[in-house]
């Protein structure tokens, strides 16, 4: 099974890792790296994967910026590559969850019952989706962010490292949460909240 990573970064190669790991071939495409990357080959730029797409088994973008990644997702698929999602075999999910198209799930994530996560989302390491969550497209959970039940998480959201969300809160588009938050309240589209509990930063 040969597996095209768009993106040899820190990211792509977290995923290279899980994906070697369940028996994929991989190949990078980079459009600032050649040669070898860590132990893997970059084959070509972005444009000549787009070119390629019919020559793998699986795509997935690997990069960690939300709304590039949600970019290169929709050009991919737009292209015909044939997207998979990537779970780590620590990764912990429920039967009775959904995973959408292009996603990666890293070590000893965790992904409960009844929960929907969107395409192109990254769920990374230790971290935790309970029941009944709602993560939407190109979201991404740092390491160890844990949602309680019936959170929603909205499109190119960005939880930070150790995030904690309360049961039922609703997060919007476009939300970055500062390293360590507490969010306890509902969260607008478009805000930058960091703090104990979670507050949006004043404009200078």
């Amino acid at each position: 099974m040969r597996l095209a990573i768009l993106g040899a970064g820190g990211h792509g190669s977290v995923i290279a890792d899980s994906a070697e790991a369940s028996g994929w071939k991989i190949t990078f495409f980079d459009d600032w790296r050649t040669g070898i990357f860590v132990a893997w080959e970059v084959a070509g730029t972005s444009s000549q994967l787009l070119e390629r797409v019919e020559d793998f088994d699986g795509v997935i973008v690997g990069i960690g910026a939300n709304v590039v990644r949600l970019d290169w997702l929709a050009k991919l698929r737009d292209a015909g590559a044939p997207l998979v999602t990537i779970i780590d075999r620590t990764a912990v999910v429920s039967p009775r969850a959904e995973i959408g198209k292009a996603c990666y799930l890293a070590p000893s994530s965790v992904v409960n019952v009844s929960a929907r996560i969107g395409d192109g989302c990254i769920i990374n390491t230790g971290a935790t989706v309970d029941h009944d969550c709602h993560v939407a497209e190109g979201a991404h959970l740092s390491p160890g962010v844990h949602l309680s039940g019936a959170v929603k998480i909205g499109r190119a959201s960005w939880m930070g490292t150790g995030t904690v969300v309360r049961n039922n809160i609703t997060v919007g588009d476009n939300v970055i949460a500062g390293v360590g938050s507490a969010i306890v309240k509902d969260i607008a589209s478009n805000k930058t909240v960091v703090g104990v509990p979670a507050r949006p930063l004043k404009a200078f």
